[in-house]
């Protein structure tokens, strides 16, 4: 994969619904323009959307392309399906589209190995988002280039100190069981022995945002991980559903999303947060920068895998909810490739009694520990 500066992958406006239920009122704002321009080095690529708007950015092979989604969004008539031609021999041509009734996409079909760089930004007032591709200095000569290669891989970086943040704690229990089990006791329990394995083992240094039963705010624990250079934070909870019957192990990272059961998942884990509507500016601003979101998802991902797989070898029950993205306070403002994993539900039976027992939460530590040395290795640094 080309190497991606990601200097705003993300923004969101924290509530805009897609259509007022008691107006009819369509809420998605319109795209009027899409333009270019190709310089001597570099080739820009301007969507203009006017307000601000959550959006997302990636690449696709097969054949090669680069993509940006804008969310709550619909195309002015005169744009639609439209497609501009290049002249260049790294850009092929650039289309945009209504991809769903709220989302409109914005394609760049190029040679990825003709592709140096490529950096996708935005300006606000009026909002507008920026492609900028740069060529190789000699695109003729390029050969293909790797794929799947985060900034963390192109930097060649390696982990050395590791935030392992016990969910809630002290005067938050977390959600209880029907047999009183507190998560705050339970993720305690598991972060501890994650740290022992990280120490013992692989000989990291570890750093643990409570140690005892105290409270710690929400918002303070990535500011925790920042102020300690960590070079990953890893949030442990366990998870609570009205339905339950409901179960299963998921993992998330940073981003926003329109499925209701991870906005629910969301909305309990930011229930202690003392921030406020006055902070939404300074949240937007935190979120807006945040560079490490295809670095956290790679962290998701192996995590995710290797702790359904461990606990699948002990319960034949293991329920795999996936990685998804989530607006949690605690992954806000770090500075560092950050997961919240939900290990299991107290608030099913089954899974409750499983982490009431001390080898079934050593067995999510270890698969917890197995996914960060996966992603270690990943880098190259294993």
């Amino acid at each position: 994969m080309t190497k991606k500066i990601a200097t705003a992958a993300l923004i969101m406006l924290f509530m805009v619904p897609a259509i007022s239920p008691q107006s009819g009122e369509d809420s998605r704002i319109e795209i009027y323009n899409l333009r270019y321009h190709t310089h001597p080095s570099f080739t820009r690529i301007v969507v203009d959307v006017g307000k601000l708007r959550e959006y997302f950015f990636d690449e696709l092979s097969d054949p090669d392309r680069i993509y940006v989604d804008v969310f709550q969004a619909k195309l002015n008539p005169i744009l639609h399906t439209k497609t501009v031609h290049l002249d260049n021999d790294y850009i092929h041509e650039i289309r945009i589209a209504q991809k769903n009734h709220t989302t409109v996409r914005t394609a760049v079909d190029l040679d990825l190995s003709k592709i140096d760089h490529y950096r996708v930004w935005h300006l606000p007032d009026p909002f507008r988002i920026i492609i900028d591709i740069y060529p190789v200095k000699n695109a003729s000569q390029a050969q293909p280039t790797d794929s799947g290669y985060s900034m963390a891989r192109q930097l060649g970086l390696g982990i050395k100190r590791i935030v392992i943040d016990p969910g809630h704690g002290g005067k938050d229990p977390g959600c209880i069981g029907s047999r009183n089990t507190h998560e705050k006791a339970v993720v305690l329990d598991i972060a501890k022995r994650l740290q022992n394995l990280l120490r013992t083992r692989r000989g990291l240094e570890v750093i643990m945002t409570r140690e005892t039963d105290i409270f710690v705010p929400v918002e303070n624990r990535p500011v925790i991980a920042n102020q300690k250079k960590a070079d990953l934070f890893i949030s442990i909870h366990a998870n609570a559903n009205p339905r339950k019957n409901y179960y299963g192990t998921a993992t998330y990272f940073l981003n926003f999303s329109t499925d209701p059961s991870v906005n629910a998942t969301a909305a309990r884990e930011n229930a202690t947060s003392t921030k406020s509507i006055a902070d939404m500016k300074e949240i937007i601003t935190k979120i807006a920068q945040n560079s490490k979101i295809k670095e956290s998802k790679e962290l998701a991902v192996l995590i995710q895998e290797c702790l359904t797989s461990r606990l699948k070898k002990s319960n034949k029950y293991t329920k795999d909810l996936g990685v998804k993205g989530g607006p949690f306070w605690v992954l806000i403002g770090g500075e560092m490739p950050s997961v919240l994993v939900e290990t299991c539900h107290l608030s099913n039976s089954r899974e409750e009694e499983l982490l009431r027992k001390p080898e079934f939460r050593q067995e999510i530590a270890e698969g917890i520990f197995q996914g960060i040395i996966q992603y270690i290795q990943s880098l190259g640094k294993g």
